[in-house]
C-alpha cells in the first residue's frame, strides 16, 4: 500500500479517518496518507458562510409578507466533528429554524408593527439558532432581517394612504400660507385707507386756513372789499383754472357744464346757500333748487 499527499487549504480543516474510523482534524498544509487505509475523507470550511432565506408568512391583520434574512454563520474550530458528522445539509437546517422562528413571530404583530419590529425578528432568529447550532458545531455570527416585502396591492394601498396623509398636511400648509396673506392685505389696506383719510383731513385743513389767510390779507390790503368780494374772486379763481386743467389734459372723458358769468354766479349762490342752511339745518337740494329739512 502506497502512501501519497494530501494538501488542507487556508480556510479549512480537514477530517481524517483510518480504516473508515474518525481519527483527527487536518489544519492546512501538505499530509501524507494511505488512500484506503489513513485518507482526508472531508474538509470543513472555516470561512464565515451566508444563506439567504425567503419565508412567507401571514401578519396578525391577515395581510400576507414575504420576510427575507440573512445568517452568516461558521463552523467552530474545536467543533469540526460534530460540523462534518452530525449534520448532513447545515443550510437546510438552518433554513428550517428561520422558518419555525418567522413565522411564529410575524404573525403575532401587524403590519405596521412589523415594519418596525425588524431588529426585534432578527434578534429572534439569531437567538434560536444559537442554541440550536453550536450543538452541531456552528456559530451564528448575525441574523439580519434585509427585507419585508407584503403583497402587492397592500404594498400600493400603503403608498396611496402616505401619498394622501402628505398632500393633506400640503395642503393644510397652503390654507395657513393664504390665510396669512389675505389678513396681512387686509391689515395694509387698513392702514392705507386710515393714512389716507389723515392726508385728505390734512388737505381740506390746509385749504382752510390758506382761505383764511388769503381773505385777511386781501381784506387788510383793500380795506373797501368785503370777506365775501374776496371769496368770490377766489371761486372765480379757481374755475378759471379749473377750465384751463380740463382744456390741458389728454383724457376723453370730460364733463361739460354750463361756464356763463351766470352760471359761476348761480354756483356761488348755491354754495352760500347750502352754508347758511347748514347752520339752520336746512339742506338745499341742489337737483331741484328747493330746500328739504335733514
Amino acid at each position: 500500500m502506497g502512501c501519497c499527499c494530501s494538501c488542507v487549504s487556508t480556510g479549512s480543516v480537514g477530517v481524517i479517518e483510518q480504516l473508515g474510523k474518525f481519527q483527527r482534524t487536518a489544519g492546512p498544509g501538505l499530509h501524507f496518507v494511505c488512500p484506503g487505509y489513513y485518507d482526508i475523507v472531508g474538509r470543513v470550511s472555516m470561512r464565515v458562510q451566508q444563506l439567504n432565506v425567503d419565508t412567507e408568512t401571514k401578519t396578525k391583520d391577515n395581510v400576507t409578507v414575504k420576510v427575507s434574512v440573512a445568517v452568516q454563520f461558521k463552523a467552530m474550530e474545536d467543533k469540526v466533528y460534530d460540523a462534518y458528522y452530525r449534520l448532513t445539509d447545515p443550510s437546510q437546517q438552518i433554513r428550517a429554524y428561520v422558518d419555525d422562528v418567522i413565522r411564529s413571530t410575524i404573525p403575532k404583530m401587524e403590519l405596521d408593527d412589523a415594519f418596525e419590529s425588524k431588529d426585534q425578528v432578527a434578534s429572534g432568529v439569531k437567538e434560536s439558532l444559537d442554541k440550536t447550532m453550536q450543538d452541531y458545531g456552528y456559530e451564528i455570527k448575525q441574523a439580519l432581517v434585509v427585507d419585508l416585502s407584503p403583497d402587492p396591492k397592500v404594498k400600493s394601498a400603503m403608498n396611496e394612504i402616505n401619498a394622501q396623509k402628505r398632500l393633506r398636511e400640503a395642503a393644510k400648509e397652503k390654507a395657513e400660507a393664504d390665510k396669512i396673506v389675505q389678513v396681512k392685505g387686509a391689515e395694509a389696506e387698513a392702514e392705507a385707507k386710515y393714512l389716507q383719510g389723515v392726508g385728505v383731513a390734512r388737505q381740506r385743513q390746509a385749504i382752510v386756513n390758506g382761505f383764511k389767510d388769503s381773505v385777511n390779507e386781501f381784506s387788510g390790503n383793500i380795506p373797501s372789499a368785503s370777506p365775501k368780494d374776496v371769496m368770490n374772486i377766489m371761486m372765480i379763481t379757481q374755475y378759471l383754472d379749473m377750465l384751463k386743467d380740463v382744456g390741458c389734459t389728454s383724457s376723453r372723458d370730460t364733463l361739460f357744464i354750463p361756464h356763463t358769468p351766470n352760471a359761476l354766479t348761480d354756483i356761488q349762490m348755491q354754495i352760500k346757500a347750502g352754508l347758511e342752511a347748514s347752520t339752520s339745518g336746512n339742506a338745499p337740494d341742489l337737483l331741484t333748487g328747493g330746500y328739504g329739512k335733514r
